[in-house]
């Protein structure tokens, strides 16, 4: 693979190595000269990260004392608020609060609202707050984004948003959520702190990419923005988080948004037998935007797929 600096989208289509492509481009870069402290990878798993980290010290050079940096977005951007967060009016050491600690919060903003259970409980306000950080709206413009047909609880929820956004902040203290929705601020908001944090790392490197929500995206972007080495390996066949935030137009529209971008394909499947690629071609090749590839398949044939209709069994009248 051609690893000169540059915006690169690697297709990896089902079973052909999307890890195994993020190593090989990682090893790579350090064969053309780049320093590994100066790479950095992103996957969206603690153990891929330690996997991948594990995998990918093999291929340097034995005694080096340089190492990539490969972890999740939630990690590195705690690592950028610590060093940040001042910024922001909250204190270096911020505590990080578990799901209890939560709905503690929640439950205590709902009572000085004098809202009840029965309007609004504290894990939907919670869940209406994280819809709204994953989608980068702020407290103060969550009112604004509450849907003209949702019923009076969204607004009692938006009430409740900033409330318990205050209450978190007076604590010095931030939610899951927060770790990105914070690093997002600071990059809007201190150009010099974008730059900085850049800065640090000469080529990046994005795993499963079409499960980026639209506020990681923005981060990493915001982190590739000034030397464009920007990598990303994944597979629209394969996006099926739309439900969580991710957007799939990131890896559709990769090309338009990172002009002079490279795109491979991987094509060859090492798991599948060639019954099962060939059902799975036909079936995806009827998606009406998609990145054009074929699946194929060396491993000998297997069993001939069936296919099998299952109806509703018909009830008895009674």
């Amino acid at each position: 693979m051609h690893a000169a600096p540059g915006p690169l989208l690697v297709l990896a289509g089902a079973g052909t190595g999307k890890t195994r492509v993020v190593i090989a481009r990682i090893a790579h870069l350090v064969w053309r000269g780049a320093k590994p402290s100066r790479i950095l990878a992103v996957t969206f798993t603690n153990k891929a990260a330690r996997e991948m980290l594990a995998r990918a010290q093999k291929g340097l050079k034995k005694g080096s004392a340089e190492k990539p940096e490969i972890s999740t977005i939630h990690s590195l951007c705690v690592r950028i608020l610590r060093r940040h967060a001042a910024r922001l009016g909250y204190p270096d050491r911020f505590a990080i609060i578990d799901r209890g600690e939560q709905e503690a919060a929640a439950r205590s903003v709902l009572k000085e609202l004098k809202i009840a259970d029965t309007v609004l409980r504290p894990a939907d306000l919670l869940d209406r707050v994280g819809r709204w950080k994953s989608r980068a709206v702020r407290a103060d413009a969550a009112l604004d984004a509450v849907p003209a047909d949702a019923d009076d609880s969204w607004t009692l929820a938006a009430a409740g948003y900033r409330r318990y956004q205050n209450a978190l902040k007076a604590a010095g203290a931030v939610d899951f959520d927060d770790l990105l929705l914070l690093v997002d601020e600071l990059f809007l908001q201190h150009e010099d702190v974008r730059r900085a944090e850049a800065s640090r790392f000469e080529h990046l490197l994005i795993d499963e990419y079409q499960d980026t929500s639209g506020i990681q995206e923005r981060i990493l972007s915001a982190l590739a923005r000034d030397h464009k080495s920007i990598c990303v390996v994944g597979d629209d066949d394969q996006s099926i988080y739309a439900w969580r935030g991710a957007e799939i137009s990131h890896i559709l529209d990769f090309a338009n948004r990172w002009p002079g971008a490279k795109i491979v394909r991987l094509e060859e499947n090492y798991r599948s037998t060639p019954e099962i690629i060939r059902a799975a071609n036909m079936l995806i090749e009827r998606n009406g935007r998609r990145h054009g590839k074929t699946l194929v398949s060396n491993v000998p044939s297997g069993v001939p797929l069936s296919l099998i209709h299952i109806s509703e069994p018909t009830r008895p009248r009674l």
